[in-house]
């Protein structure tokens, strides 16, 4: 009883620090402005040099990037970012996730914003 006590409360922080850190990173840049007043260079710079690490010294890291999905998530004929495996030969890899039934819906959300986009795109020639 108290065992499951314990995991029941564990279970609630940690869902409430998860939706913290959502909310933290929607955030995220006006936090750096504030502080730096910009946010511009640190972020792209740590990621590029993140990626090119991994390439060069083939870390084979996973890092979320924007990639072409054939089946992947469910989506097909569209880039969009998921984790990979980054190596000498580049994307090693597309490493599909476990997600939950709110993450999946989410995530379908968000690519049918992306083919609503590359539609329209078309649309005018510009795709």
């Amino acid at each position: 009883m108290l065992l499951t006590k314990v995991c029941l409360f564990l279970t609630s922080c940690l869902k409430k620090k998860l939706q913290e850190v959502a909310a933290a990173t929607m955030v995220g840049g006006a936090t750096l402005t504030k502080l730096l007043g910009t946010s511009a260079w640190y972020a792209p710079g740590a990621a590029g040099a993140y990626v090119v690490e991994s390439i060069i010294h083939n870390q084979k890291k996973m890092i979320p990037c924007s990639v072409y999905l054939e089946g992947e998530y469910g989506e097909s004929d569209i880039c969009i970012g998921v984790p990979v495996i980054l190596g000498k030969n580049g994307i090693e890899k597309i490493v599909e996730l476990e997600l939950t039934a709110d993450e999946k819906a989410k995530f379908a959300a968000s690519a049918a914003a992306v083919h609503k986009t590359n539609a329209a795109l078309k649309e005018v020639g510009a795709l």
